[in-house]
């Protein structure tokens, strides 16, 4: 792609919280500035956490002023992001907006008002959702709602690219032969993973097998089935131990079947692992064990299976996807089936069937963040380049979500157009205070390598626009400038 882009990611799910989400927005926006685009992050506070921060190598995240009401996702409000939104986009001279995941509330409003300002938008469903609980039937209209007038949708797999089509209705009618096909602008692009932090450590040459558990201990993550297996597996193999990282509602439960078999010297809980730590935890392992009951890709198998540990999953979403057969045993989401993979997992293990480095050197062909900023260019670039979606036909295709939420939605959208019309008028696009000076990347590197070579330099760019300082003050401004940065705003 020639053109260079600025770009918004926005999503309710991003650091200091660390999970899948975001950990994929961070990756994606680090190799699209490598490629020479402008990216930008807007999320909401965390705490104290509020204004402008910077983190490497150079990634500007807005946080705004909105708290969460629970796991991490915001309460829906459609217009009260929109003052916050307009300046930040304007003042950024963004082109395209990318919101991230189903349950981000602001990523939805992100979309709302992006055509307002003529912005393309893109969206990347993370999840895989039902469609007869009260939470998915409300959440599924409201994604109907907004990929209704979105300009292309991202999955990370084939499997969730068919449930997001079936849960946003993302469907065009053929006018002559009256049948449904899907939409031309719903693409699939996995999730993928640095390799070089999970190579493999195998634990010394040892008759114990450890298997390793690395989940968010809670119902769909299928930890009720760990419960259940976990001491038939003890009982079966009393060469074979357990560790568990992850926190969540299941904890307790778990805690539980430890204490009635007396299982605390062969089953460890670690609490809660930091990212960072993971490659750590899974180097004391041989196999992995996931047991999740939905799950739309699932980075933790990949990060496992990179690690060098064989991997036994539950058969569920997209998980089929993201390995060979070689490398993975697969178990329907029962008790039995689970056991049966596990025991055909030691066996594999016990006659050293599995290599550790053929499989990360598997996986590092695989996968790779270069590649999936490459082909979310691509998605960029079809976007840009298409017919812009009017507000007429905007609502057309508004008043299409059925005689009750098309009013509804079409009055928001009508709504929202005129407080933007007023924004306009209260707050003028001459007054706003435009970003002029951006993070480069060649500068600073030209700056340390001045600093290397033992001269003195001037930090115009990057630090103090206009002082020349000695090499020590420099390495201690480059210091400060290069931790996370906060600035009022």
């Amino acid at each position: 792609m020639q053109e260079r882009l600025s770009i918004a990611m926005i999503s309710d799910f991003f650091y200091p919280n660390v999970g899948g989400v975001e950990n994929h927005i961070y990756m994606l926006s680090v190799n699209l500035m490598r490629k020479g685009h402008k990216v930008i992050v807007i999320t909401h506070s965390h705490g104290d956490r509020v204004g402008i921060r910077w983190l490497l190598p150079g990634l500007k995240v807005y946080y705004l002023p909105f708290v969460p009401i629970a796991s991490s996702a915001t309460l829906p409000n459609f217009f009260t992001s929109l003052p916050y939104l307009r300046t930040i986009l304007l003042r950024e001279h963004i082109h395209l907006i990318h919101a991230h995941a189903s349950l981000s509330s602001i990523g939805h409003e992100g979309i709302l008002h992006a055509h307002l300002m003529g912005i393309r938008t893109v969206f990347t469903d993370h999840s895989l959702f039902g469609f007869e609980d009260a939470a998915s039937i409300l959440t599924n209209k409201l994604l109907v709602g907004t990929l209704k007038n979105v300009d292309a949708v991202i999955c990370v797999s084939h499997t969730g690219r068919e449930n997001t089509v079936l849960r946003g209705q993302l469907f065009e009618r053929d006018e002559i032969t009256l049948t449904l096909t899907v939409r031309k602008n719903v693409y699939v692009i996995p999730n993928a993973l640095i390799a070089e932090q999970f190579k493999p450590c195998p634990p010394p040459p040892s008759k114990t097998i450890t298997i390793v558990v690395i989940s968010r201990l809670a119902y769909r993550k299928g930890i009720d089935l760990l419960i259940a297996t976990a001491p038939r597996i003890c009982a079966a193999f009393p060469n074979v131990n357990f560790v568990v990282g992850g926190d969540g509602p299941k904890l307790i439960e778990l805690l539980q079947m430890r204490e009635k078999h007396r299982l605390q010297d062969r089953i460890e809980l670690l609490g809660p692992v930091r990212h960072e730590d993971v490659s750590s935890v899974l180097s004391r392992g041989s196999i992995f064990m996931n047991t999740s009951l939905t799950e739309s890709f699932g980075i933790a198998i990949l990060e496992a299976a990179c690690a060098g540990l064989y991997v036994v999953s539950t058969r569920v979403g997209g998980v089929p996807e993201v390995l060979p057969d070689d490398m993975i045993s697969f178990a329907n989401p029962d008790a039995d089936d689970i056991f049966r993979a596990i025991s055909e997992a030691v066996q594999i293990v016990s006659l050293g069937q599995h290599d550790p480095f053929h499989a990360h050197e598997r996986v590092k062909t695989f996968y790779n963040w270069t590649q999936v900023a490459t082909r979310t260019e691509v998605v960029y670039e079809t976007v840009i380049t298409s017919r812009q979606i009017d507000l007429w036909e905007r609502m057309q295709r508004t008043m299409e979500l059925g005689p009750f939420a098309g009013p509804i939605y079409t009055i928001i959208l009508i709504v929202d157009c005129m407080f933007f019309l007023f924004l306009e008028w209260w707050m003028p696009r001459e007054d706003l205070d435009y970003v002029t000076h951006e993070w480069h990347h060649d500068k600073f590197k030209q700056h340390m390598e001045d600093v290397k070579a033992g001269a003195p330099t001037t930090i115009q760019e990057a630090v103090d626009h206009s002082t020349l300082v000695t090499i020590p003050e420099l390495l201690k401004q480059v210091n400060t400038y290069n931790s996370e940065t906060s600035f009022n705003w």
